[in-house]
């Protein structure tokens, strides 16, 4: 992997940028070959003092994506690296668990045994509703609204300009998010 590392507020010194490479290599051994993706690494410090790491890891099927805050930069990247070990994880359990079905061999990953905490992530995966709804011709100022008076963090529509299928998200910094169906 290779690594792209941004500091904003803070100089991205050697021993940070070796212990973030450190813990982000610890993820290939979840993949049979080395995957050969560029590793997009953000490292904030706040005016709050906070430190904040964004990490995207853009592959050819998946993209890992992950963020935390901490007081301590090196805590942010711990905690960071463990939360892209759990997407891996989960994304490994379902492409094995098409394997078992369908008898295609992942390329990508690792075939190991199953673990109890592969066999509890597989049950994290469990649907519980499912609902229907008719899509309404809408703009996204419109949607946004729906979405408040639901109480909802997301909200589909079929947005009026474009005839597509549309979905607005509260994004964490508290302002809003427009996906858009190709």
């Amino acid at each position: 992997m290779k690594y792209n590392v941004r500091g904003e507020n803070i100089e991205v010194t050697p021993a940070i940028r070796e212990y973030l490479e450190k813990k982000i290599a610890k993820l290939e051994r979840y993949f049979t070959e080395a995957p050969d993706a560029m590793v997009n690494v953000n490292l904030k410090f706040n005016q709050d003092k906070t430190s904040k790491v964004e990490v995207t890891i853009p592959m050819r099927q998946l993209v890992l994506r992950a963020e935390e805050t901490n007081v301590d930069m090196y805590a942010a990247i711990d905690l960071v690296s463990d939360k892209l070990e759990r997407q891996i994880r989960k994304h490994k359990t379902k492409v094995n668990r098409k394997f078992r079905e369908k008898g295609d061999f992942p390329v990508t990953f690792a075939v190991s045994e199953p673990s109890e905490a592969h066999e509890a992530e597989e049950d994290e995966l469990e649907l519980v509703r499912t609902k229907r709804f008719d899509l309404k011709p809408m703009d996204s100022e419109e949607a946004i609204l729906q979405m408040n008076m639901l109480g909802h963090n997301f909200y589909v529509f079929n947005n009026a300009d474009t005839n597509r299928t549309n979905v607005v998200y509260k994004r964490k910094d508290g302002r809003y998010g427009l996906i858009e169906a190709q």
